[in-house]
């Protein structure tokens, strides 16, 4: 036997984690050197918020493997095969990445290492079925997420791995191993995150499991604690979906969460087939589209003020204030104020969409910017152009007594009811502090129309 090493990407825990059982199974006790690369081609978009819960979750994977956790900044592609061949290792095992720059970025790290005599392993994925296994019966990828769910749920999902008792990890300073550590968090401006780390998204999982029954039915009111709130622990697979599947029973809460997970499938299948889509238009049908509103200055007018949440529409800017607060938003929200930025601002879905991923802790590329092409009409299974959301409409359904409102803009803590969806209908005027809204949502829908209509011809 030999050493091996275990490059971590987005499998930030211990259990349940097929290429950690492959790299200790075959190093048996020459040990096992668990390293993590800060790659800047990647933390370059990320922003603050996203680094700032990936460096606790690696604080959290450094504590429960007894601070030997081996944390370098760099090019994996230098960084790794010269780290293999400093403790001699056999084999370098990973979870293998189906993204685009996670491909590419992992051959040139196997080219070396192949050169050197040794393996690159690729055991595993961040998903529950990976990227590429679920095609139709001519080979030909899914476009369409109700038959990709079918065929998904035929596919099934394996149980997952065994537990790891112990793994004998080959601290750094033994060997001589550099290590730079783990940064101190970037200014997040305030952004409160959720407990990072493997045990907090174990923990997490249990309270979601505790009332999963309800989740069908109340998902979609963001006024309460009904989603999972899971998405920051799978995006670093400090949680792999295996293991939330395996757990969910048979309630009508857990066939939707299924549903949920199969999406994540769906779309980071999507990205594989299609790497571009990852920036342009999935399909070419609103190709000839005009976007804008006759000047920068005005563009960027809007575009701050949705971010800062102050359009004038409370739910939107509700969305927008918790995402600065928590670093995560509701789904329907979420896809609220996309529809307001794309079809009420005449804004890209790009431009949203970066925002989205600077401002997320669990900012997930293929989910993120195929969710926005799905709203702008231009993805798989987009909603058609000409289904506008109304903000006001959206509020008042999906959060009828108006207590999310309320509690992400205090200026409109003392408005009751479902008027706290119309400020400015409110006979004493919109309170003091509460912008008026900055377009009209009837005029901006029949413009967002006719650029339609325009595009298709």
């Amino acid at each position: 036997m030999a050493p091996t090493l275990l490059w971590f990407r987005r499998d930030l825990r211990l259990t349940d984690h097929p290429a950690l059982l492959a790299a200790r199974d075959e190093a048996g006790d020459d040990g096992v050197l668990g390293v993590f690369v800060l790659d800047d081609t990647l933390r370059g978009p990320a922003g603050p918020v996203r680094l700032a819960f990936l460096y606790r979750c690696l604080r959290a994977l450094d504590e429960t493997m007894d601070g030997k956790l081996c944390v370098r900044v760099g090019d994996p592609a230098e960084l790794v095969p010269q780290l293999a061949e400093q403790v001699d290792a056999s084999s370098v095992h990973i979870s293998a990445d189906y993204g685009p720059y996670g491909r590419e970025r992992d051959e040139k790290v196997e080219q070396p290492l192949v050169a050197a005599g040794r393996r690159l392993v690729r055991t595993g994925s961040p998903y529950a079925v990976a990227p590429g296994r679920i095609t139709k019966d001519d080979g030909a990828p899914y476009r369409v997420y109700t038959p990709f769910y079918r065929a998904w749920t035929d596919h099934g999902v394996r149980r997952p791995a065994q537990g790891v008792r112990s793994v004998p990890w080959i601290g750094a300073d033994p060997v001589g191993i550099k290590t730079d550590g783990i940064p101190g968090d970037p200014d997040i401006d305030g952004t409160t995150l959720p407990e990072a780390g493997e045990k907090a998204g174990q923990r997490r999982l249990q309270d979601f499991l505790a009332g999963v029954q309800g989740y069908a039915d109340n998902r979609d009111l963001p006024g309460r604690d009904a989603t999972s709130r899971l998405s920051p622990y799978l995006k670093y697979g400090c949680l792999h979906p295996r293991t939330v599947l395996d757990q969910l029973g048979s309630s009508k809460g857990a066939e939707t969460v299924r549903s949920e997970i199969a999406w994540r499938d769906f779309y980071a299948d999507v990205l594989f087939h299609n790497p571009g889509s990852a920036r342009w238009d999935l399909t070419e049908a609103l190709a000839g589209m005009q976007y804008g509103n006759g000047s920068t200055e005005t563009d960027e007018q809007f575009f701050e003020a949705w971010t800062q949440g102050r359009t004038g529409y409370p739910i939107v800017d509700a969305g927008m204030r918790q995402l600065l607060a928590e670093g995560w938003m509701h789904n329907r929200v979420r896809m609220i104020t996309a529809s307001f930025l794309i079809k009420d601002l005449h804004l890209p879905w790009q431009r949203g969409a970066r925002w989205f991923l600077q401002r997320l802790c669990d900012g997930d590329l293929s989910s993120n910017n195929h969710g926005w092409q799905w709203t702008a009409g231009t993805g798989t299974d987009a909603a058609p152009y000409f289904r506008i959301f109304n903000p006001t409409l959206q509020g008042s359904k999906f959060d009828p007594d108006g207590s999310y409102v309320r509690r992400w803009i205090p200026e409109l803590s003392g408005v009751e009811g479902k008027s706290v969806h119309e400020p400015w209908k409110l006979r004493g005027g919109i309170p003091e502090g509460y912008p008026q809204p900055i377009v009209d949502h009837a005029a901006e829908r029949k413009d967002s129309l006719a650029r339609y209509e325009a595009a298709r011809r």
